[in-house]
């Protein structure tokens, strides 16, 4: 911005605004002409809105990988649940009635045990996932 030739404006600034103008050009060490001048320069230019066009399409662009990679992980623990269940029913034969409640019960116990051992791995952070990362 040229130091030349300057026309003189006067316009009026809600307080507010008026302060956060004076606290940023003081601790900037910089007058406040020169911070009006400057933002005044960045709003009108064709420039910055191709900027921040830019910067939104980089972080869609990187949200969208998230979300691909994300779909894949989720398809991809679908499909081994499926995959486990249709194994489990395919060669767990049936049981007698009379054994049945004790099975319920002994299953339930080691359901529980076996949603705490999950709890366990989620809150120190050890994952399978995380193993996968290792071995790369």
């Amino acid at each position: 911005m040229s130091k030349g030739n300057r026309i003189k404006h006067t316009f009026r600034l809600p307080p507010d605004l008026s302060r956060q103008l004076a606290d940023y050009a003081g601790r900037k060490r910089v007058s406040q002409a020169s911070v009006v001048e400057a933002a005044v320069a960045s709003f009108l230019s064709p420039d910055g809105s191709e900027r921040m066009e830019a910067a939104f399409s980089r972080r869609l662009d990187r949200i969208s990988r998230q979300l691909d990679k994300l779909d894949y992980h989720v398809e991809v623990g679908n499909e081994a649940v499926a995959l486990f269940v249709r194994f489990w029913l395919g060669v767990t034969p049936s049981m007698p009635d009379e054994v049945t409640v004790a099975a319920k019960a002994a299953g339930e116990q080691r359901f529980e045990h076996f949603v705490e051992a999950l709890a366990r791995r989620f809150e120190i952070g050890q994952r399978l996932s995380n193993f996968d990362e290792k071995v790369r």
